[in-house]
C-alpha cells in the first residue's frame, strides 16, 4: 500500500507538499494504525487467540516524543489528516536520537531523564541509505568568473529513516522522513595523516551530535550554535531530496529528465511549520542561483511562490532573532544570500514609503544593536506567497500588531488557518466508548467529515443519548481513577469532577491561576466544613523546560499545594490535587476522555490557538477559558451560553497594558486573593522551608507580565458557576452534548482542506485508492 501510493502519486499531474517541521509529536503508532486500516477488531481477536492482550501489548510502546507540545503534535495531525485527505504529502524533519525528556517528580520537583526511546529500535521506520545526502557547514564564500562558490566545507551525512503514515481507510499511505547525521568516513582525514586516527574516529561524534537530542524549549527561543545546525540540517537535506525528486519524473527512476525550474512552483509546495525552517529560503535560492544558476529574479520568483509560512506565537521571548556572528563562520553563503535579500527588500520599502527610516528599521531583515540579528520571521514573510496564524484572533493580531509594516504592503498575504486536530487519534482510539455512541445515533462517516457531528443537536433531548453519554464519561471516570491508583498511589473519588489543565508548564497558560482556585476552594472548606461542595480532583500536568526557573517553581508549588490539601483530614474527598507526572501523548489518550472540566485560562492575546482545548471538546467536557486563541472560536461554534468564559478581553488586556497593571490594588481589595498570597508566601505550603516560594510571591505582586491577579475574581465567580452546573447532572450533560455537536469545526481535516486550497493550491479528495489486491482502473 504504501509503494502503491507513492507509485500512485509519481504521475505528473501531482504537486508535492512538503511539511517542514523541527518537531513531529507522534505517540505511538500501533493502535493508530490499526485504527487508520480498519484491522483493530481483527488484531484485537487475532492476539487474544494467542493468549495475549491487545491493551498491554499496546502499553509496551514508546512514544516517540519528537516535539514539545502544541507545535509538533499539531504537525502530527497534519500527517494523518494530509493522507486521509490523499494529498502527496511528505513530513520532513529529525530524527532525534534523543525526544523530549522523561519527567520525574522528586521531592516535588521535576527531574529530567533522557528519553531513550530507540532502546529497543523502532519497527515503524526503515532506513534508507540509498538516499544518504551531504549537508556543507562552515567554509568561506568564492567569487568566481563561473559565479559565486562556497568552498572549504566541513560535510555532515544525513541518512534517511521513513515512516508509513496511512490515511483513514482510503488505502493512501504517505511518508514521513526523519534525517539523522552521520559523519563522512573522510571526516577530519588531515587528521588521519598525523597519526591521530584514534581521536579522528572518536572526533565523528560531534558531527553526528546534530541528531542527538531535541531542544526542550516551548514558546522560548535559545539561540544556540547546535541548534542553529539542527535547522540547516534538516532544510538542506529535504531540499536537495525535493528538487532530485522534482527532477526525475518517474517512480524509481533516478534519471534527470527535468532541466528547468519553470514548473518548480506548480509541482512543489512547500510549508514552514514556525521560523525554525526559515533558512530553507535562502538554501532554496543558493541552490538555485549558484547550483543551477538560474539568475536572482528568476530563482526569487521560484523560491516566494513555493514557500509559505504558519506563524505560532507572538510572545517575544520565543521569536527567533539569531546573531549573525554565527551566520558568519556557520552558513557565510547564506549570510550573504540574506543580506542580498533584505537589500532589494529594503529598496521596495523605501520605493513605497520614501523618507521614512524608522519604517524601513522596522522591517529590515537585519536588526542593529550590540549585537547585530536575522529575525528570521521577517525572512519568512519577505520570502512566502503566504503567511497565517493559527486561530481568527490570533490571525488579527499579527496584522495589527507585529507584522503591521507587513501587511500594509501585502495584505493580501495574510491569511488565518485555524488549527484541528485528528479525530481518529482524539475520538476513535482514545475514546471507543464515545465514539460507538455518536455512530450508533448519525452514523460512523463524520469519522472523516467531523461537521456531521451537528446531527447531534437534533438529540440534545434525547434521554438514550444523555444518558449514554454520561454513561462512557464514568466509565472512563473509573478506568483513569483505576490507572492513577495503580501510577500514583492515590485514591480519587471517581464521582467528584474531574477538573484538568494538562499542557507545558509557563507563565502565560497561568497554571498559577489555577492554583489560587484551588487555595481559595481550599480556604472555603476549611472556613465553613460543614457546608455542601461540590467535590473536585484537580489535575494539574506538564513539562516545564530545564532551564526555565519560574515554570520549575510553580511545578513545586503545585507538588506542595497538592501535600497540604491531600492530607488535610477535614477536607476528606472533597478536593483533591494531582500532579500528572509526566504527561505525553499517550498520558493525554487516557486523561483526556475521563475529563470533565478543561481549563484554557491563558491571559487573551497570549495562546495562538491551543489544541489540547479542541481534544477536551470532542471528548465531552466543558471548558473554562478566556476569549483567547481558538477557544473564541470554539464558543462561538458552541454559544457562549454553553461555554464558561471569563477575564478580559485582548482590547481589555491592551488597555490594562497602556494605564500599567497594579497586582497589589487586587492584593488589596480581595481579602481571599490576600489570605492566599500570604500563605503561599509564609510558607504555609512549605513550612520546612518557608521562603521556597518567594520568588512566585515577588513576581506575581511586581512584575507578573500576565495579570494573573486581574482575571482572579471572575474565575472564582466563573468557577463557582461551573460548581453549580455540575451537580444538575442532566443539564451538565446536555451542555456536554451540544459541545461536542459544535467541535467538527476543529477537525485537522478542515484545517488541511484550507491549507491545499488556499495556500496549496490543490484539491483534497476522499476518493479512495484501490487496494495493491484491487485491480487498478
Amino acid at each position: 500500500m504504501w509503494r502503491g501510493t507513492v507509485q500512485n502519486q509519481g504521475g505528473d499531474g501531482w504537486r508535492r507538499i512538503y511539511y517542514l517541521s523541527l518537531e513531529f509529536y507522534m505517540g505511538r503508532t500501533l493502535q493508530n494504525t490499526m485504527v487508520n486500516l480498519g484491522l483493530q477488531n481483527a488484531c484485537d481477536e487475532a492476539i487474544y487467540q494467542l493468549g495475549l492482550d491487545m491493551e498491554e501489548l499496546e502499553e509496551i510502546e514508546e512514544d516517540a516524543g519528537l516535539g514539545n507540545g502544541g507545535l509538533g503534535r499539531l504537525a502530527a495531525c497534519f500527517l494523518d489528516s494530509m493522507a486521509t485527505l490523499g494529498l502527496a504529502a511528505y513530513g520532513y524533519g529529525i530524527r532525534y536520537e534523543f525526544g523530549i525528556f522523561n519527567q520525574k517528580i522528586s521531592n516535588g520537583w521535576q527531574v529530567e531523564e533522557a528519553d531513550d526511546w530507540l532502546r529497543f529500535g523502532n519497527p515503524w521506520e526503515k532506513a534508507r541509505p540509498e538516499y544518504t545526502i551531504p549537508v556543507n557547514f562552515y567554509g568561506r564564500v568564492d567569487h568566481t568568473p563561473e559565479g559565486v562558490k562556497w568552498v572549504d566545507t566541513q560535510v555532515v551525512l544525513a541518512l534517511p529513516y521513513d515512516t508509513p503514515v496511512p490515511g483513514y481507510k482510503n488505502n493512501t499511505v504517505n511518508t514521513m522522513r526523519l534525517w539523522s547525521a552521520k559523519a563522512p568516513n573522510e571526516f577530519k582525514l588531515e587528521d588521519f595523516n598525523v597519526g591521530g586516527y584514534i581521536q579522528a574516529v572518536l572526533d565523528r561524534n560531534l558531527a553526528e551530535n546534530i541528531s542527538r537530542v531535541l531542544y526542550p524549549n516551548d514558546n522560548f527561543f535559545e539561540g544556540k550554535e547546535l541548534r542553529l545546525k539542527q535547522e540547516y540540517f534538516v532544510v538542506a537535506a529535504t531540499l536537495q531530496d525535493v528538487i532530485r525528486r522534482f527532477k526525475s519524473s518517474k517512480f524509481g527512476s533516478r534519471e534527470v529528465v527535468r532541466t528547468t525550474f519553470d514548473a518548480f512552483p506548480d509541482k512543489v509546495a512547500i510549508q514552514l511549520n514556525d521560523t525554525h525552517p526559515a533558512l530553507a529560503i535562502p538554501e532554496l535560492m543558493r541552490l538555485l542561483v549558484d547550483i543551477e544558476h538560474l539568475s536572482w529574479e528568476k530563482a526569487w520568483n521560484v523560491t516566494t511562490r513555493t514557500c509559505a509560512y504558519t506563524n505560532h506565537t507572538v510572545l517575544p521571548e520565543a521569536l527567533e532573532r539569531w546573531p549573525v556572528h554565527l551566520f558568519e563562520s556557520l552558513l557565510p553563503r547564506h549570510l550573504s544570500i540574506i543580506y542580498e535579500i533584505n537589500r532589494r527588500h529594503l529598496e521596495n520599502v523605501a520605493r513605497i514609503y520614501p523618507g521614512d527610516n524608522n519604517r524601513l528599521r522596522r522591517m529590515s531583515l537585519i536588526e542593529e544593536g550590540t549585537i547585530k540579528r536575522i529575525n528570521m520571521a521577517h525572512l519568512c514573510i519577505v520570502g512566502s506567497h503566504a503567511v497565517n496564524g493559527v486561530a481568527r484572533i490570533h490571525s488579527e493580531i499579527l496584522k495589527k500588531t507585529i507584522f503591521k509594516d507587513f501587511y500594509e504592503i501585502e495584505p493580501e498575504k495574510f491569511q488565518n488557518k485555524t488549527n484541528g486536530i485528528t479525530p481518529r487519534r482524539w475520538l476513535v482510539l482514545c475514546n471507543p466508548g464515545l465514539a460507538d455512541v455518536i455512530a450508533e445515533k448519525i452514523g460512523e462517516d463524520y469519522i472523516f467529515d467531523l461537521d456531521q457531528l451537528k446531527k447531534l443537536l437534533s438529540f440534545v433531548n434525547d434521554e438514550g443519548l444523555i444518558q449514554a453519554v454520561a454513561k462512557v464519561k464514568q466509565e472512563n471516570k473509573l478506568k483513569f481513577s483505576v490507572y492513577l491508583e495503580k501510577e500514583y498511589k492515590v485514591k480519587v473519588n471517581p464521582n467528584s469532577m474531574f477538573d484538568v489543565q494538562v499542557k507545558r508548564i509557563h507563565e502565560y497558560k497561568r497554571q498559577l491561576l489555577n492554583c489560587l482556585h484551588i487555595i481559595t476552594f481550599y480556604n472555603r472548606i476549611k472556613k465553613e466544613p460543614n457546608k455542601q461542595y461540590t467535590p473536585r480532583t484537580i489535575m494539574i500536568g506538564g513539562k516545564a523546560a530545564p532551564g526555565y526557573h519560574m515554570a520549575k517553581l510553580i511545578v513545586r508549588l503545585i507538588t506542595a499545594i497538592s501535600n497540604i490539601v491531600n492530607n488535610d483530614p477535614i477536607v476528606g474527598d472533597r478536593l483533591k490535587v494531582i500532579y500528572l507526572e509526566n504527561y505525553r501523548v499517550s498520558l493525554a489518550e487516557k486523561v483526556i476522555p475521563a475529563s470533565d472540566l478543561s481549563e484554557q485560562i491563558s491571559t487573551a492575546g497570549t495562546e495562538a490557538s491551543g489544541t489540547g482545548n479542541m481534544k477536551f471538546m470532542l471528548n465531552g467536557a466543558l471548558t473554562i477559558g478566556t476569549m483567547d486563541g481558538a477557544n473564541v472560536e470554539m464558543a462561538e461554534e458552541a454559544g457562549q451560553e454553553n461555554f464558561f468564559i471569563f477575564g478580559m478581553l485582548v482590547d481589555e488586556v491592551d488597555a490594562m497594558d497602556r494605564r500599567g497593571y497594579n497586582a497589589r490594588s487586587y492584593y488589596e481589595r480581595l481579602p481571599e486573593l490576600k489570605l492566599a498570597i500570604d500563605q503561599i508566601n509564609s510558607g504555609f505550603f512549605s513550612p520546612k522551608e518557608p521562603d521556597l516560594f518567594k520568588d512566585i510571591v515577588n513576581m506575581l505582586m511586581h512584575h507578573d507580565r500576565f495579570k494573573v491577579f486581574a482575571d482572579y475574581e471572575d474565575y472564582i465567580k466563573c468557577q463557582e458557576r461551573v460548581s453549580a452546573l455540575y451537580k444538575n447532572s442532566r443539564e451538565w450533560t446536555k451542555m456536554v452534548i451540544k459541545n461536542i455537536a459544535t467541535s467538527g469545526k476543529f477537525s485537522s481535516d478542515r484545517t488541511i482542506s484550507e491549507y491545499a486550497r488556499q495556500i496549496w493550491g490543490v484539491e483534497p479528495s476522499k476518493h479512495k485508492i484501490p487496494a495493491p489486491n484491487e485491480p487498478r482502473d
